[in-house]
């Protein structure tokens, strides 16, 4: 944590010191959490292995609902608390807010575990439309009711934090100059790091997304409690995967944020500094984040014919600027350097490497013939898999 404070931008030790806490409380939380969403894993495994005949059905749904909220919940978390304290160098984000979202996490995560552990609330970490509010017995109204009020509280403290983190930001450095825009058009001053604008890019549709979810779950409760009222099932799932897919991105791209901070330190004497081609590619990022989620969708023949065919070239072109400029300008960043290969700077720089082959799956998976053949198949979550654990995962282990 030495190499963070060198140029913090925190008042003073005092400061750095509680930052310093609320960042191990974080991280320690995630630590812990992870072993534990893994097992629940391998409870799923055994029970499709048959190991537990007798066990209710309904356990295998609520534990996957548990295990992928949960991981990606849990990533989450790791990747906004990790960049908050490294971002330290340059702007400060409130204490107190990563305070309030660490204790709002908790009762978010506590009020999942009731639904699903208590309450078998079964209907995936997807909780696709209808679902949720028609399990036919499964599990109990409460348990519906329990899983939602942990979604919001969790959209909510999130999108505080995340806030929060922006106005640290643009306070510094302008929204416009946050994003690089001056880089664009060949100006170099103020120099905004990779990490500022990596994670802007990261927020915004955070930001977005997590409105979205509000607006799902203000839906959700409209026709669980009005009778009579019914939802649009297609503009239900649109904003369900275009919440879900968003915070599965934006994890990953707060870890890339950090991996452009801090894996130069290990080179003794390189850096990885913004230029004109890196803010051209995050900002087409930026983009195009908002409409790959249509890839999630092909199979709803109802969506236009167009959002289908922009979805397949949305997820493609996102991958040149992550290809090109991140995972090639960190190869080279290492080609040939005095590096200082310890285990921080060898995880996330495997983390750099594991994001092209989990990032090469799910381009394959994007593709509308191959898609295809593998909707609803386990090629889904083994793509889904190597990208968090080859990739996120280990970025923020290193």
């Amino acid at each position: 944590m030495s190499l963070v404070l060198e140029t913090n931008a925190l008042a003073g030790e005092a400061e750095v010191r509680r930052f310093r806490r609320v960042t191990l409380m974080w991280m320690g939380t995630m630590i812990l959490l992870f072993p534990l969403l893994i097992s629940l894993g391998y409870f799923m495994r055994m029970y499709q292995a048959k190991m537990f005949p007798t066990t209710n059905p309904g356990w295998f749904y609520a534990v996957l609902t548990l295990h992928g909220v949960g991981m990606v919940g849990n990533w989450f978390i790791g990747a906004m608390a990790a960049v908050s304290y490294v971002l330290a160098r340059y702007v400060r984000p409130s204490i107190r807010v990563s305070w309030f979202a660490f204790f709002g996490t908790l009762v978010g995560l506590g009020l999942l575990i009731a639904s699903t552990l208590g309450g078998l609330f079964g209907a995936g970490w997807y909780f696709l439309y209808p679902l949720p509010i028609h399990s036919g017995g499964a599990w109990p109204v409460w348990a519906t009711g329990c899983f939602f009020a942990s979604l919001a509280v969790l959209v909510v403290v999130w999108m505080i934090w995340s806030l929060d983190v922006i106005r640290a930001i643009v306070k510094r450095y302008g929204f416009g100059g946050s994003l690089a825009w001056h880089y664009l058009i060949g100006k170099k001053d103020p120099e905004v790091p990779p990490l500022v604008t990596i994670t802007m890019v990261s927020l915004i549709p955070g930001v977005a997304c997590f409105i979205d979810a509000a607006v799902l779950l203000v839906f959700y409760a409209l026709q669980w409690q009005i009778k009579g009222f019914v939802d649009n099932a297609l503009l239900m799932k649109n904003l369900t995967f275009f919440f879900g897919h968003l915070v599965a991105n934006i994890t990953l791209y707060l870890g890339v944020g950090f991996v452009y901070e801090l894996l130069p330190s290990f080179t003794q004497g390189r850096t990885w500094k913004m230029n004109r081609i890196v803010a051209l590619a995050w900002n087409a990022v930026l983009v195009m984040m908002f409409m790959a989620y249509f890839h999630h969708l092909y199979m709803d023949f109802a969506q236009p014919l167009m959002v289908q065919q922009m979805a397949q070239m949305m997820s493609y072109f996102s991958s040149i600027p992550a290809a090109v400029v991140s995972i090639f300008g960190g190869l080279v960043l290492v080609y040939r350097a005095r590096m200082r290969w310890t285990l921080g700077s060898l995880l996330m720089f495997l983390g750099l490497m594991g994001w092209a082959v989990g990032g090469v799956g799910a381009v394959i998976d994007s593709t509308v013939a191959m898609n295809f053949r593998f909707h609803n198949t386990l090629w889904v979550n083994a793509h889904f898999h190597t990208y968090y654990l080859m990739g996120v995962v280990l970025m923020l282990l290193g």
